[in-house]
């Protein structure tokens, strides 16, 4: 495990007003009411939408999938976000490259979790004969953001956490994420 800064000159993406609105009242009530559910239907899924949109639909995105790649090892379990290189939306499919979990309070307490989910996604691209080399992850209060790089057996968690006020850099990471797998 390594501690590093993963994106030391992040991109900034432009931001649409429309969307900066749905965002910002959709974080205010999001944050009221301080649930998982509410974080992740008020400020991922538009953030995640908001990228797909910026990128033409060239990525799959799915929400409350069961990721159970090896239940024995206690590898399964519902991810809030997964994001696919493959543009198909019926099936999940592989390359898997990044997770996306939301917590309520803590960053930290959701690090082992999303680590865990990282490296059941590294497993189910392997099984699929359609590894990559890196995969990625996100453990995000709302407010916060923090990334994380599984590259084969070496997990790194970016020093930096990013907030919701800076949505253009956040975007821009998550742009830079999908264009380099």
């Amino acid at each position: 495990m390594e501690e590093t800064d993963l994106f030391p000159h992040p991109a900034v993406v432009p931001l649409r007003e429309d969307f900066v609105t749905t965002l910002s009242e959709g974080a205010n009530l999001a944050l009221a009411v301080n649930t998982d559910k509410a974080k992740s239907e008020f400020i991922l899924a538009p953030m995640l939408l908001e990228l797909r949109r910026s990128l033409g639909d060239r990525f799959g995105l799915f929400s409350g999938i069961e990721l159970a790649v090896d239940p024995a090892r206690g590898l399964n379990g519902v991810c809030d976000f997964i994001i696919t290189k493959s543009s198909h939306q019926f099936v999940l499919s592989t390359p898997l490259i990044a997770i996306v979990e939301a917590k309520n309070d803590n960053l930290r307490s959701g690090l082992g979790q999303c680590i865990a989910a990282m490296y059941a996604a590294q497993l189910f691209n392997q099984q699929a004969s359609t590894s990559i080399d890196t995969v990625f992850g996100v453990v995000t209060t709302g407010s916060a953001w923090k990334f994380l790089q599984l590259h084969q057996p070496v997990i790194r968690i970016d020093i930096r956490e990013y907030y919701i006020d800076n949505a253009a850099t956040i975007l821009g990471i998550l742009t830079h994420i999908l264009q380099a797998a």
